[in-house]
């Protein structure tokens, strides 16, 4: 019984379901939402039958109510829902998510720009490695470049 609710024994999960579960949830010990979500996308769960909006229901159907995230034994009730809602066998939700090697992140890759990345195209103060700031001795800001010496209201030097 889980939740007041009775559901299927699922000690028949798979051995490495659980590697799979801590891989989606960053090695952590329990999953939050987005985490979940995740999963099911990169395991092909998604399709007519089980929508994003399904998969984000179940989530806040299995988990405890203040809290924000499941632990193993709510990943496993939430596999059996999905199941259910799928019409097929709960071996068939662990399998596509055993083997499904983990999360897939996808990034991108800024492309060469020839006059942002080669240093050798750089003109004026930049190709001489840039403005200075002050460290080499040389004037560093405008305290620098005025003549402090005590002057009368005229502005004559005395």
């Amino acid at each position: 019984e889980y939740m007041g609710k009775k559901i299927l024994k699922m000690e028949s999960s798979r051995p490495g379901l659980q590697d799979a579960f801590k891989s989606f949830a960053g090695g952590k010990t329990e999953m939050d939402g987005r985490e979940f979500a995740k999963m099911t996308k990169d395991t092909h769960l998604i399709d007519r039958k089980l929508t994003t909006t399904d998969v984000d229901l179940t989530f806040a159907k299995v988990k405890d109510k203040s809290a924000r995230k499941i632990n193993f034994e709510q990943f496993k009730a939430a596999l059996q829902e999905f199941a259910t809602k799928k019409g097929v066998d709960i071996g068939t939700i662990e399998a596509a998510i055993c083997s499904s090697g983990g999360p897939h992140f996808a990034g991108t890759k800024a492309d060469y720009v020839k006059f942002h990345d080669d240093k050798n195209t750089y003109t004026g103060v930049y190709a001489q490695g840039g403005p200075d700031t002050g460290s080499s001795g040389k004037i560093a800001d405008l305290s620098n470049l005025c003549d402090r010496a005590p002057a009368d209201n005229r502005g004559v030097k005395k």
